[in-house]
């Protein structure tokens, strides 16, 4: 058994896509990961491919008041399972995140860990993944890579035949990490949280990044719905919730040592059961007057919007609101319609009532499903701009292990199992004639 501890390096990959913006974006899971490791005293290194405000960067680095901002991005060749697909027609494909360059240097700079943990999001970012471990092998030919994430989860049998990584695990990594560090390194992890508990976890190690722009805050982990389009039940099988005061705890840690003003909820289901979990939370944030403002990217579930539901996100400083509407096609049974007319008109007229304004509250409606109809994808844009919100096309990505991907893949109009990366929505894989194409481009034109 070895006593000395390991050097573990924690890798974000860089993205490959034709759009990318960091909308609060950050490997909350690789962090929780790395603070268990460092509780262990394992001693632990991050490189960020991702980074926005790389050391070696020398132009101005554009932050907005939320602190979301662009990459930066450097324009890459067509991977060639895309360019059988679709030819040259879409050969704007970029690579987003530090330079090439830059990374290298990062890592060749660094002290030979022993072991990489790499982790992977979307699963069409797939060949970056695959790219940025080739840099890895390329630099530390002799250490262990180990892959995991959400890529690795759903297309894991991709993964192991396309990452170059070493392993590759599937679903969350906590329950397996002191095997896989014994394994590799030969070390004991001593201090494993119980996973029944999410209060034994230690705060995600944000503190490894250059800046902290903003803090990605979890209160639960997984999802008590199970739509059919998303696969987050099958990520997470158990819901499972952090209690209010350590929910709290943490957002007060990142504010007062770290200045973090900005914070954004990942939860699928902040406000499921408000009365036990979000209402202490937001009552306890609103008590302590803390000078911090919350976004919600991932989408509240509309039925749960009371008028306190309201009154206390607006007096918390919420300052982004999004919907998980889908349709406003209310006469519709698809896509596990989870809110009546009545329920969305109420809840908007909640939160008018508490005080937020239009550019505050934006509605997801789905767009490009298999089959669907995109008069009712019009429909429930004027519908939401007629309410006084802001509509936002959320463009579907067919994604394995979900109840919608066997008809997504009798649908695309190109072989969707070929490659994760044919899954991008920006490829709308699932809308047919260039008729329907154009009219999408209509429609975006009609959020304007």
């Amino acid at each position: 058994m070895k006593t000395d501890p390991p050097h573990i390096l924690c890798v974000n990959p860089w993205v490959h896509d034709f759009a990318a913006f960091d909308f609060w974006a950050r490997p909350l899971g690789l962090f929780t990961i790395a603070a268990i490791l460092r509780q262990n005293r394992v001693r632990v290194s991050f490189l960020d491919c991702m980074n926005r405000f790389h050391p070696r960067k020398t132009k101005h680095v554009k932050v907005y008041w939320d602190g979301r901002g662009p990459f930066d991005k450097t324009r890459i060749p067509l991977p060639q399972e895309l360019e059988i697909h679709l030819g040259d027609a879409n050969g704007n494909f970029i690579r987003y995140g530090a330079l090439k360059e830059w990374i290298e240097q990062d890592l060749l700079a660094m002290d030979r860990p022993d072991l990489i943990l790499v982790t992977s999001v979307m699963t069409y970012w797939a060949t970056g993944v695959a790219e940025t471990i080739d840099l890895l092998k390329k630099v530390f030919p002799d250490v262990p890579v180990v892959l995991g994430g959400i890529y690795a989860s759903l297309c894991e049998s991709h993964a192991r035949k396309c990452s170059g990584a070493d392993h590759v695990i599937t679903g969350p990594a906590e329950p397996i990490l002191a095997d896989l560090v014994e394994t590799y390194t030969g070390f004991t992890l001593n201090q494993i949280p119980d996973p029944a508990d999410l209060d034994a976890t230690p705060f995600a190690a944000l503190d490894l990044q250059d800046t902290m722009a903003y803090a990605p805050i979890l209160t639960s982990r997984g999802c008590p719905f199970s739509c059919e389009y998303c696969a987050s039940s099958f990520l997470e099988p158990r819901f499972r919730r952090r209690s209010p005061e350590n929910v709290f705890q943490e957002i007060r840690h990142w504010h007062n040592h770290f200045q973090v003003k900005n914070f954004a909820f990942y939860d699928d289901a902040l406000l499921i059961n408000p009365e036990k979990y979000a209402f202490p939370l937001l009552e306890r944030i609103i008590d302590e007057k803390l000078d911090i403002f919350f976004h919600t990217p991932n989408a509240v579930h509309i039925r749960e919007i009371s008028a306190k539901a309201a009154d206390l996100m607006f007096k918390a400083d919420f300052k982004t609101i999004r919907l998980g509407l889908e349709t406003a096609d209310f006469s519709s049974h698809r896509h596990d319609i989870k809110v009546k007319q009545d329920e969305f008109f109420t809840a908007v007229d909640h939160l008018r009532t508490a005080g937020f304004a239009k550019d505050q509250l934006g509605a997801y409606l789905l767009c490009g499903l298999p089959d669907q109809n995109l008069d009712e994808v019009e429909g429930s844009i004027n519908l939401v701009k007629r309410l006084g919100l802001t509509p936002i096309l959320a463009y579907y990505t067919p994604i394995p292990h979900t109840a919608m991907w066997a008809d997504a893949v009798k649908n695309a109009r190109f072989d969707i199992t070929a490659h994760p990366a044919l899954t991008n929505n920006s490829l709308f894989p699932c809308v047919h004639s260039q008729q329907d194409l154009e009219r999408i481009s209509q429609l975006k034109k009609m959020l304007k």
